[in-house]
């Protein structure tokens, strides 16, 4: 039973350590301020995760307190993404090679 919790320990580090290798790589390759937040805010907040549940598989003690930050995480890392999205939209930031935005359209900025 301990040599399947490591193992799955084992793969869950690998799987969440490459899905935040992803995130870093979108972060540094994506043109603009709103795909980097889409690459973080999706691709690292699951490898985040994943690593917390490899941490809570190895240390069955601390299972509960991976749970909530698990849950913390979900919850936070896409309304903090969307907020920064929306206050980078607000001040002024335009997308890069945008053919329409719908937010001009349906919500003006102030000059």
């Amino acid at each position: 039973m301990d040599d399947i919790r490591t193992a799955l320990a084992i793969l869950a580090i690998l799987i969440g350590t490459g899905f935040s290798l992803i995130g870093v790589i979108g972060f540094i390759r994506l043109p603009d301020v709103y795909t980097r937040l889409h690459a973080t805010g999706k691709v690292s907040v699951f490898g985040v995760v994943l690593l917390l549940v490899a941490a809570a598989l190895i240390t069955p003690v601390g299972a509960g307190r991976a749970a909530v930050l698990i849950l913390l995480l979900i919850i936070g890392g896409p309304t903090a993404s969307h907020a920064l999205t929306a206050a980078a939209w607000r001040a002024g930031i335009k997308p890069r090679g945008t053919i329409r935005d719908d937010l001009e359209r349906d919500h003006p900025r102030e000059p």
